[in-house]
């Protein structure tokens, strides 16, 4: 989402000419790097009705009901925002209040209910996808749902899986769950789960290969970079989480900014009618994010359904009440360029979405905050020159216990890298000195920059639109106060003059790295960490050396975005332990200080690889810009390869592996066994899909409509920059008489056809072919706490990595992937404990580009499974062939 602050009245006019020089169109720039060879986005068309899945068919048959008893304009008018600041959300659709149906707030943002107070912030999901728990991640969803709910929203602007974490230093990586498709899959399943369960309408984003901030945007005078990737990885990496995504019943799915294979995102017919629609079979709506629709009939004919805010930024000057859908859909629809049964479609799968999270029901609440004010009264369409106003904050709090989730998430996700001697944990008598601004809420307010623009204290977030206000900020610093008798701070990253150290002085030093959104620049960082690269900020590295040479025992705790590199002060025999605390959100105060203190073990893991260097990782995934007004090609060369994937591949050990997490206890994992779930064996080839029924939405009416169900009401006050659906008469009579004539004829693409695909093989309804989603292997491990009666509790993660055979049928595939994982209860020294795992045949699958399928290569062959508690410590191993298990084994990498 593209951030700006809330404008008023006359400010507005001056913010837009600062914001686009011209009016120039985004579809006449054709000035870019050239599109490498081999590379292409393939017209898909017409778009899919929705309403072939039977899980939605009681929605849709209640839509079909109310779509039919629309006008054009109606039905327009809920496909699209009513512009940017024109209401109490971030964005809010129009509505059809003759037929009922109201209009829809949607509102940021993936960690809580943004720019709005009595709300909890919640961690960012990076550090939920480092608790290695599926509990905690439904959980989270759970206690966000009911507060977006509370709140009176509509639609959650959230889960993010897309940036998967590709670039390390990729500003928007926080937002999702970590470096690996299955951990990004599976934690964004669970969190949709837990909010769709309230009955507020999850947004899985962004939607796809949004992996750098710098040069994401189109506008006037620039198109966004193309990430160009070829179909096998596609499928493998970035598609994984979003079709889990589709499988766990997502009601809205959002468009990147960026381009893919050359072509925009929010108008890309291959990924949006071909992947998602047709191929995952997904039933529910397809919004652009923030201003990035960039035409009006390709991108409908492309598979869009809803433009948000309404306005836009690509191909037109924004804030100033032009947008590419609204009224100019209306005549697009009544000219005949958009057939009737896209806009059907459209309107259908809009309200299908509302009737299948039960927001019909008299008690859903309306929205009951504003995005822009904190006051009580004021604008009710704060972009407009002149607005009326009114009550826009009725201060009704959400938290309700939320802290308690939110507090266990912060510290479930709080990781030990290491911990020589087990110096941690601490004694709360032992005199501790505290280095870092790190350690401390910043001074000048919580909130005191906008969406979290600024590194000057505790990082507990990253900025942009994936933050939210914090209602409180318990920081460590006043958790160490309150729990330690003596403690020293020294709020500053310069290592001060300090006295001589004393035996059993104990340094605990803070340092961070910050990252965010592309509408913000921090400390010459344009989202992605471009400028300060993988280096702790504010000198942080050199700050914890000198603490080094200062003292004989030195505690590291790093709040960061992703992985830092730690070279210069990790082997420093004074640095006894490090732990990353990631983003702690509100509570990172008593969360980690039961951790230092042993009231807890740790028991995260990273949900990243940390290198020796950042030329450990392939040269493609460095941030990619060009000097000139051109569109940059960003071309994913290492395929399959990222994180540890590319690490194992190329035999380069990392400082601390993907998975990789210390805790005060000690496990082991036995007892292994593997069990098929079917009699017979595996088919290399998936059972063919089932067919496609004929869905409700072909039953309304294809008629052109009558050019007067699209006439501005008679007497209609107009608010200046709000976005309607209706035309003046003379507008709606033109174009409903080229409409009727049928001799002018809109440029249709390539490949373009208005009759409906059987689908292609691989699909099927929410999440493709069914069999994909068949359990294939089941496996049960007993984890032991191995410590003596004296010895620390705590929670073992295992985690299920499979290797493909050596006969593979020639096809490349990395040395292990993570494919399940699971978290034990608290277990006491001598404690066991059965987890359990499973593989799904698409699990054990490769997307093979000829036939366009999910195949088993070698379907007999011997798939190992490891078991351990990091990818570079398996020390289970389980044969598919033979369905024998080994412990005590050599790991594979």
């Amino acid at each position: 989402m593209l951030n700006l602050e809330s404008p008023s009245g006359l400010r507005l006019a001056l913010l837009s000419s600062l914001l686009l020089p011209s009016l120039a169109s985004a579809a006449v720039l054709d000035n870019r790097d050239p599109l490498p060879a081999g590379f292409a986005s393939l017209p898909y068309y017409p778009a899919p009705y929705g309403g072939w899945d039977d899980e939605w068919s009681d929605a849709y048959e209640k839509a079909v009901a109310l779509v039919s008893r629309m006008t054009v304009a109606e039905k327009v008018n809920i496909t699209a925002g009513t512009g940017m600041y024109m209401g109490r959300c971030v964005a809010n659709t129009g509505s059809a209040l003759r037929v009922g149906f109201p209009q829809l707030c949607l509102q940021d943002g993936p960690l809580g209910v943004r720019t709005t107070d009595n709300i909890t912030a919640f961690p960012a999901g990076i550090t939920t996808g480092a608790t290695f728990s599926k509990t905690l991640m439904y959980e989270r969803g759970v206690a966000m749902g009911q507060e977006f709910r509370g709140k009176g929203t509509n639609f959650y602007l959230g889960p993010s899986v897309g940036a998967l974490g590709r670039k390390p230093r990729g500003g928007r990586n926080w937002e999702g769950f970590g470096a690996d498709p299955v951990l990004q899959a599976v934690a964004g399943a669970e969190t949709i789960k837990g909010v769709q369960e309230q009955g507020v309408i999850a947004t899985l984003k962004h939607y796809i290969a949004n992996e750098q901030e710098v040069y994401r945007m189109y506008n006037p005078l620039q198109q966004a970079y193309s990430a160009n990737i070829d179909d096998r990885t596609l499928h493998e990496l970035y598609l994984w989480p979003f079709a889990a995504g589709v499988k766990a019943g997502t009601g809205a799915i959002m468009t990147a900014y960026n381009a893919v294979n050359g072509s925009a995102c929010s108008q890309n017919a291959y990924l949006i009618n071909g992947l998602l629609k047709d191929e995952l079979g997904f039933q529910g709506l397809v919004m652009t994010d923030w201003l990035a629709q960039i035409s009006g009939v390709a991108s409908a004919l492309s598979g869009l359904d809803m433009s948000m805010p309404g306005d836009t930024f690509g191909n037109g000057i924004p804030l100033l009440g032009y947008s590419d859908w609204m009224y100019e859909l209306t005549r697009s629809v009544l000219n005949g360029s958009v057939p009737v049964d896209r806009l059907n479609d459209m309107a259908t799968r809009v309200v299908a979405t509302w009737y299948k999270m039960g927001q019909d029901a008299a008690d859903y609440p309306t929205p009951n905050f504003s995005a822009y004010t904190t006051d009580r009264v004021g604008l009710l369409y704060p972009g407009a020159l002149i607005s009326p106003s009114g009550v826009v904050n009725e201060y009704v709090d959400v938290q309700a216990d939320h802290a308690t989730v939110a507090k266990q998430v912060a510290q479930e996700a709080i990781t030990l890298l290491k911990n020589d001697g087990g110096f941690l944990p601490l004694k709360t008598t032992a005199p501790l000195f505290v280095f870092g601004t790190d350690a401390q809420a910043d001074s000048q307010g919580i909130n005191s920059c906008t969406d979290k623009s600024c590194n000057r204290a505790l990082l507990g977030m990253g900025w942009g639109s994936g933050s939210a206000n914090y209602p409180y900020l318990d920081d460590p610093i006043s958790s160490l106060k309150r729990k330690a008798a003596n403690v020293t701070y020294y709020n500053t990253d310069t290592f001060p003059k300090v006295a001589a150290a004393r035996a059993g002085d104990v340094a605990l030093v803070f340092i961070n790295s910050d990252a965010g959104e592309n509408s913000y620049t921090v400390e010459g960082n344009h989202g992605d960490r471009d400028a300060s690269g993988l280096a702790a900020w504010h000198g942080g590295d050199a700050l914890v050396q000198k603490a080094a040479a200062a003292y004989s025992s030195v505690v590291v705790v790093v709040h960061t975005v992703g992985p830092i590199i730690m070279e210069s002060w990790i082997d420093l025999p004074s640095v006894k332990a490090v732990l990353v605390a990631h983003l702690p959100g509100q509570e990172a105060g008593d969360s980690l200080t039961e951790v230092l203190f042993g009231d807890v073990s740790p028991s995260g893991h990273l949900p990243y690889s940390i290198p020796v260097s950042e030329a450990d990782y392939p040269a493609s995934v460095g941030i990619v810009s060009t000097p000139t007004l051109s569109q940059i090609q960003d071309t994913y060369s290492e395929g399959l390869y990222i994180d540890y994937r590319h690490l194992n591949q190329a035999g380069v050990k990392p400082r601390f592996a993907f998975g990789h997490g210390l805790s005060y206890a000690s496990f082991r994992f036995s007892n292994a066994s593997i069990k098929r779930t079917s009699a017979t064996a595996l088919s290399s080839v998936p059972p063919a899909r089932p067919s496609k029924v004929t869905p409700a939405v072909a039953s309304i009416g294809t008629a052109l409509p009558p050019a007067a169900d699209a006439y501005y009401p008679t007497g209609f006050d107009r608010i200046w920059r709000y976005l309607y659906s209706w035309l003046d008469k003379g507008d709606a009579d033109a174009a409903h008489a080229i409409g009727v004539a049928g001799t002018a004829k809109y440029p249709y693409p390539t490949g373009y056809s208005t009759t409906q695909k059987a689908g292609p093989p691989a699909g099927g309804a929410s999440g493709g072919n069914p069999a994909l989603w068949d359990v294939a292997y089941t496996l049960s491990v007993t984890v032991t706490n191995t410590g003596t009666a004296a010895a620390a509790s705590g929670k073992a993660v295992a985690q299920a990595y499979v290797q493909f055979p050596a006969n593979n049928g020639g096809f490349d595939t990395p040395v292990i992937q993570l494919r399940d994982f699971a978290k034990s209860d608290t277990l006491a020294p001598g404690k066991s404990a059965t987890l359990e795992l499973q593989l799904t045949r698409k699990d054990v699958s490769v997307w093979d580009t000829k036939t366009q399928n999910w195949i088993i290569p070698s379907p007999t062959g011997k798939y190992s499974i490891w078991i351990g508690q990091a990818s570079d410590d398996l020390s289970v191993i389980c044969y598919t062939d033979t369905l024998d298990c080994d412990d005590g084994v050599q790991d594979p990498v």
